[in-house]
């Protein structure tokens, strides 16, 4: 049963639109704002300049979506996006090569997806879009002890008009341009140093109209990069209406990949090697290659602070962004809204936003995020000039960096298919990093190295630290908490 409150979203994004959804099954009405106009057709908004460039799901994300939106996949493909079910999906790294099937699933751009996901949400009776609204300041209460609203700037008008728009609670996922820590501080709240990965990441981006006999074949091609040697990631992935995005992606800042459109070609090549290469050879460029490049990802600690006012959260990149190659941005959006649906559930016979409840709910959302976290800023920093400003241990990413050596190995250079599928679970969010970092996986795991590597890995970290795995595993491993792993819904097949 909804209360009858309102509850007022800052971004109309991927997070704004999550975030509606889960707060339309609780609240009366849902107001989602946005800085930008919402446009008519799949076309990218001003305030999402990242959106030319790839976009995806991991599938635990899209199975949330699946639930919330069902046959959002169907309506996808009947909207022209590529039918990726059973189509090839070859990875490349340097231990070797898998070929395999892809699962039922429809290739777009995020234009697409976010068009139709917003289709989706503005049917519902109770939430309202409001577009051209750039939110300035937050409002309260005369103690400063709960945010009772925000003040907006009104850009569908010349002059500068302000205008306040009260509600019970306020959302901000207006994503990595958020104003939240300093409108806090501004109220006087002390805010907790934020942990930065100061990635200086780059990619670039070109699109292709791609020939009938080669969108038949393939889903996506991935060549992962070598960072010890400075070799970047390419990716083809074609989405809708016959056009597939070919991207360049480096982390570092050593140097970014190429925008001019000769050297971008020749750069493709070399990435995806001769078979590829020739496969690029029957593209059509319909596009000018496009470069984005971010300087850090950035995670907020707001659930430590002592005082946090009440009638306000924090959701997406404005809580936690991401290094955008790994795919993983989306899909946390969507478990940091299911992991909110399931706070306001366990509220039902409670008082909606009783004292306290905004916290516990960050705690819990911050929980969410932490595997993801983890799990990248341990690849990112596998590139020289990459650094970290944060709590967690550097043993421990050097740590799963090399154990994530060992299992792509096995799972590259072997076809180990059992170490593969483990790995892909963890890395895919659906099982904890726990269930690779444990003393017994670990164990079995370098026993099955025939090559001795991992054995002789393990048993120098075990001697320099004068520890027993577990031990050492408790020291520099994060304490991953597995509440909301794995959904009721199941794990995939």
């Amino acid at each position: 049963m909804k209360t009858k409150c309102k509850a007022l979203i800052l971004g109309g994004g991927i997070a704004g639109l999550f975030t509606a959804t889960v707060l339309s099954k609780h609240y009366e009405e849902v107001i989602i704002t946005d800085r930008d106009e919402f446009p008519a057709g799949p076309e990218t908004r001003a305030g999402t300049p990242q959106a030319y460039h790839p976009h995806r799901f991991l599938e635990r994300g899209k199975m949330i979506v699946e639930r919330w939106f069902p046959g959002i996949t169907e309506e996808l493909l009947q909207q022209g996006a590529h039918p990726r079910g059973l189509k090839s999906v070859k990875m490349t790294n340097r231990y070797g090569t898998l070929e395999m099937p892809d699962g039922p699933n429809a290739g777009c751009s995020r234009a697409l997806l976010e068009w139709t996901l917003r289709n989706r949400v503005i049917q519902m009776p109770n939430v309202t879009l409001l577009p051209k609204l750039a939110a300035q300041e937050l409002l309260h209460d005369a103690d400063r002890n709960a945010v009772t609203g925000v003040v907006f700037r009104d850009k569908s008008v010349k002059e500068a008009t302000l205008l306040q728009m009260n509600a019970n609670l306020v959302v901000d996922a207006s994503g990595r341009g958020s104003k939240l820590a300093d409108w806090l501080q501004n109220l006087g709240y002390a805010v907790p140093e934020a942990e930065k990965l100061h990635v200086s990441l780059g990619y670039s981006t070109r699109h292709y109209r791609v020939p009938e006999e080669i969108q038949a074949v393939w889903s996506t091609i991935l060549n992962d990069g070598d960072p010890s040697l400075g070799i970047g990631t390419a990716v083809f992935n074609p989405i809708e209406n016959q056009i597939a995005e070919v991207v360049l992606y480096r982390a570092g800042g050593d140097s970014y990949p190429a925008t001019d459109h000769q050297l971008y070609h020749q750069e493709a090549q070399n990435l995806f090697g001769a078979t590829i290469g020739d496969l690029l050879q029957q593209l059509e460029p319909v596009s000018n290659p496009r470069g984005y490049r971010i300087e850090e990802c950035v995670r907020q600690h707001f659930e430590q602070m002592e005082d946090w006012p009440s009638g306000l959260l924090v959701l997406g990149d404005a809580f936690c962004s991401f290094d955008p190659i790994f795919g993983q941005g989306m899909t946390v959006a969507a478990i940091q809204a299911d992991t909110l649906d399931q706070c306001l559930q366990s509220m039902r016979n409670e008082v909606l936003l009783e004292e306290g409840f905004e916290r516990f709910a960050l705690l819990k959302i911050q929980s969410a995020i932490e595997p993801a976290w983890w799990l990248s800023a341990a690849a990112d920093l596998r590139w020289p000039g990459v650094t970290y400003e944060g709590h967690l241990s550097a043993q421990g990413f050097s740590f799963a960096q090399r154990l994530f050596d060992v299992c792509q190995e096995l799972a590259y250079g072997h076809h180990d298919m059992t170490v593969f599928e483990q790995y892909m679970m963890v890395t895919g969010l659906f099982a904890s990093p726990q269930d690779l970092f444990n003393a017994e996986y670990i164990t079995a795991l370098v026993n099955a190295d025939r090559s001795g590597k991992g054995k002789a890995w393990l048993h120098q970290e075990l001697q320099e630290a004068n520890l027993p795995l577990e031990e050492l595993l408790a020291r520099i491993i994060p304490v991953f908490n597995n509440e909301f792993l794995p959904l009721s819904m199941g794990l995939p097949e």
